[in-house]
């Protein structure tokens, strides 16, 4: 079965809220859903188009439980959090089996 992936990039805003926000997604969602970081932050150089200020990727054992963890009412009441504290873009895609 294919993994499944979140792509983040993020613009921070208010930098307490979206640490509020961390902290909350680290314990709820993403635990119950055996979600893994893979990238979180970290240097990076945009070598084409335009790159927002933070980039995270989580890994997740299949497609399915990556839409299932955005999806948890956990999940959605953490990214409230987030919508007020940052800009997003958010994709979640399948991995090469």
């Amino acid at each position: 079965m294919a993994k499944g992936y979140w792509m983040f990039h993020v613009s921070i805003g208010d930098a307490e809220t979206y640490n509020a926000y961390v902290a909350q997604y680290d314990v709820g969602a993403f635990a119950e859903h055996g979600a893994r970081f893979l990238a979180r932050g970290g240097r990076h150089e945009a070598v084409e188009g335009v790159a927002r200020s933070r980039h995270i990727i989580i890994e997740f054992d299949s497609y399915e439980a990556a839409l299932a963890c955005y999806r948890s009412h956990k999940y959605q009441v953490a990214s409230r959090l987030r919508w007020k504290s940052a800009e997003t873009d958010l994709v979640i895609v399948e991995g090469i089996d």
